[in-house]
């Protein structure tokens, strides 16, 4: 497993806890909003909702970032150019080209 699968992993298990986590902290606070009617309560609990949806929208996030690395990574690993280069003299040349003898960089040399 690659540094970056094991970064991706250890990231989007931390942000599920903390999901998880702000999901009963929201329960918790919704139960004491109802018995207290205190209005600080209720703001707080608008509070924990709104960094509850910002850890989901972070997840949305190192998704896609994930995403992109890879399409990246497999892009750059498919820009392989490979270049045929004659090591010789311009006679050399000439005179291969003349018998008809075709180097083909697709065929094993024995």
């Amino acid at each position: 497993m690659s540094d970056l699968e094991k970064d991706y992993d250890h990231i989007r298990k931390n942000l599920y806890d903390l999901n998880g986590q702000g999901e009963e902290a929201i329960e918790l606070m919704m139960e004491l909003a109802r018995e207290s009617e205190h209005p600080r309560a209720f703001e707080v609990l608008g509070q924990l909702i709104k960094q509850n949806a910002e850890i989901s929208e972070k997840l949305m996030k190192l998704h896609k970032t994930n995403k992109e690395i890879k399409t990246k990574i497999q892009d750059t690993a498919s820009e392989i150019t490979n270049n045929n280069l004659f090591i010789g003299s311009t006679t050399e040349l000439q005179k291969m080209l003349r018998d008809e003898k075709v180097i083909d960089g697709d065929t094993e040399t024995g």
